[in-house]
Order: structure tokens, then sequence, then C-alpha cells
């Protein structure tokens, strides 16, 4: 499944059968006709819903204050006992899937160790929230959209289901029973459906992928590039959000990366890629793709937008190559002619990690509302969230965070002490930015 976010206006979910079939059943077409594709297994979590840019249980935790429903506590039974046990019940999972359905192991990359929960990862996390129908509906559609570019199809959230409850059944075997099955039985029809579903509706409107050609590879430092694209056909995103993004080298596997820049009158996108220890796709991009090469790019995912229907002041704290989609997000307040207060911090733990401050010292010229700090860890001893508590205040301020994930959470939680309202908080999902960059 996907993850990143996009909120949609639809969040009832679909009745009927969905995808999924019991050992004792025959196998039903799915409804939801031939929608397309997953994600490096058919169904990892590359795009958070983008609601709120909160993690999923974060968005939840309202749910979880009401009384569960009886599929809801044996689902979480479920995951208490499989928990200690999780790379075993990974490692169960796509044995039978490869092994029953052969025929799908080529929606998975040759090399299965660098997302080889993500699949598992992504089914059990809706299923915990079953619940919460508004959000995890949010999650779903946003997945069922994304996974078009791997090539999934109706068809294929049978197998997925059989061999999840498979897995489950045998690791969960001390307490696994027909209730256990049934509910698990019912999550899994309703996940599958609205995934099927949403697939089906982006179909009418927007291709699966889109083909990009590197136009222009700027190599800032040692590890960091940026990379220019222009898509073969209109790209549509808003300021702030990212896409999932596969190189010819590494076929099906896909990493997230922010767009640099507001939406261009060339149509040209921009993304800011550090190379990382065994990144495959972030090495590539950075040491070995090149002005000619051809890229996919997967569907825009995110809201970490600009709420242009307020007049408060904007906080963006951006760490490392998190400073490309708080770029974009200055362009976008000045490209709408407002003049708010825009608040950058730029943290960094060197001078040389600091590679577009000039680009962003260039901005500050020519807005006299956007004020532009440098915050470097080697030199002030200083971390970006210390430094957010030392200017202020903020409680007038929407904020907007990018980075490592160890770095959003600390400067969340600055951003809380400081008065902002978690709801006027927004970040990319804790979750996807494991793989960020990858």
């Amino acid at each position: 499944m996907d993850a990143p976010t996009t909120t949609s206006a639809d969040n009832g979910t679909s009745g009927g059968g969905g995808g999924w079939f019991t050992p004792h059943q025959q196998p039903a077409t799915p409804p939801g006709g031939e929608s397309a594709s997953p994600e490096p297994a058919p169904m990892a979590p590359e795009t958070t819903p983008p609601a709120e840019q909160h993690v999923l249980s974060q968005r939840t935790a309202p749910a979880r204050a009401q009384e569960a429903s009886p599929d809801a506590v044996l689902i979480r039974r479920t995951m208490a006992e499989v928990g200690p046990v999780a790379d075993k019940v990974t490692s169960y999972f796509y044995a039978l899937l490869f092994v029953r359905h052969p025929e799908l192991r080529s929606l998975f990359p040759a090399a299965m160790d660098t997302q080889r929960d993500r699949l598992l990862k992504a089914l059990l996390t809706a299923a915990e929230h079953i619940d919460n129908t508004p959000v995890l509906v949010d999650y779903l559609q946003n997945l069922g959209r994304g996974h078009r570019k791997y090539g999934t199809r109706p068809e294929h959230y049978p197998a997925v289901g059989e061999c999840l409850i498979g897995a489950l059944k045998k690791y969960a075997e001390h307490i696994w029973g027909p209730a256990f099955e049934a509910a698990w039985v019912r999550a899994y029809t309703t996940i599958s459906q609205v995934m099927i579903d949403a697939a089906a509706v982006d179909e009418l409107r927007a291709p699966a992928w889109w083909y990009a050609e590197v136009v222009a590879h700027d190599l800032r430092t040692r590890d960091v590039a940026v990379v220019t694209v222009r898509p073969d056909q209109p790209y549509p995103f808003l300021a702030g959000q990212y896409t999932s993004l596969e190189t010819p080298w590494w076929p099906r596997i896909w990493r997230h990366y922010s767009f640099a820049s507001a939406p261009r009158s060339d149509g040209l996108l921009s993304f800011h890629v550090k190379a990382v220890p065994a990144g495959w796709v972030s090495g590539a991009l950075v040491h070995r793709a090149r002005p000619g090469d051809v890229l996919r790019l997967g569907p825009p995912s995110g809201s970490m937008t600009v709420d242009h229907t307020t007049d408060r002041g904007l906080l963006c704290l951006g760490g490392g190559t998190g400073i490309a989609p708080i770029k974009a997000l200055v362009e976008d307040v000045a490209e709408h002619g407002e003049r708010r207060p825009v608040e950058v911090f730029y943290g960094a733990r060197t001078d040389i990690d600091l590679y577009d401050i000039d680009t962003m010292l260039r901005l500050q010229q020519s807005h006299p509302w956007l004020s532009v700090r440098a915050v470097i860890d080697e030199q002030a001893r200083l971390q970006l969230p210390d430094a957010i508590r030392r200017y202020g205040p903020w409680n007038e301020y929407d904020a907007y965070v990018s980075g490592p994930p160890g770095m959003i959470r600390k400067g969340v939680d600055a951003l809380r002490d400081s008065g902002i309202p978690s709801e006027r908080i927004r970040h990319d999902s804790l979750e996807e930015l494991v793989v960020i960059g990858d």
C-alpha cells in the first residue's frame, strides 16, 4: 500500500465483497473494474493519507477513545500476538504469496530486502484502525491510487488477503479461531474494496505514472544533488507535496521526494536528493543520473500545503534536504501575492550542509516579509528545535516541518511548547520518512 496523503471528499466505504476469499470460498471477481497497480510489495505504505500531515496512529487517537468494535478488539489481540514475531510473519506471508501465486512475483522488486515488510505493515496498520472510518478511508484511497503505478489490479487483492490470513493464522495459533478469521475477513474486505474503488476512479482522470526526462543535474555537495526533470505530460501538484520516483537502474523500487519548487510555468520539476548509505535510489540519482535519463513519477501526495484562506504567518523548519518543500512553500506564498510573515529556520550539521542557503537568502532579499535563519549544530551547539524556543512567540503562526524523522519529532514538540496547536502543525508522515531519500 502506498503511504504520504491526500484528503478525499468521499469518505464512505463501498459495500460488496471486495477482493477477499477464505479457503472455504471460491474466489469472487472483485468489483471495481480494472484499476491498476500497487507498491513494490502489492500494497506497501508509500504515502500516508494527506488528511492532516500526522502519523496515522496520531490522527486516529479520537477513535480509540470510543468503545472498540468487536472486530477491532479481535484484530488488536491478533496484532499483540504476532508483534514479537513480525519478521517471521512477514517472511511466511511472502513465501505463501509467491508459492501460491507466482504470477505476482513480477510486481515486486528483484531484491526484496529493502522493503520486504512494507506491504504487510500497511495492511496491518489499516486493519488496526478499522473503527476510524473517515481517516482510514482517506489512507486507503491514497494507497489505492498510488498502487496503480505498480500494476496492481482488482484480481490481485484476493491473493494477498488469502496469504495475509494464512500468515496470521499460523503465528497467532494460540488465540486463532473462527471469530478471529471472520473479523479479519471483514476488515480486509473493507480495506481492499476502498483501494480498488479509489484506483478505478483515479484511472479515469490520471495516468498510473509519468515519464520524466532529466534535464539538469546539479551536484551541490559530495552527496547532495538537485535533479530537474521534464514530465512527458502536465503534472499537477501543490507546493509542499511530494511524489514517488523510480529510476531505470532499480526497477520497481520507488522512493519519495518532495518537490523543491512551486508549480512552474515551464512545467519542470526539481528534487533535492541526498545519497544515503545503502540507498539504491538516492545513490543512483546523485551519482549516476545525467541529463537524458528517463525516470518514472507516481502521483503527487501530501497535504503540507499553504492554507490561503487565512492571513496567519508561516513558521517553517527545514533540516537538510527538508529545505526543498520549505522553499516551495515560500514561492507559493510569493506567487499568491501575499505579504504574510514567513519565518524559515534552516537547520544543518555543518556549513557544507547548508547547500541551498544562497537560494533562500536571495528569496529573502526579494521578499521583505520573509526571514531566513541558519541554525548550524556544529558551530552554535544549538539544535533546530532549541532555536525555535529562543524566538517567537509563534502562537499566531501555522507551522511546517520537513527533515529527518528525529528532527520532526523534536520540532513538533518545540512548536507545541511555543503555543502552536497540533492542528496547525503540518509535516510529512513519519512512517514514510523512514524511506524518503533512501
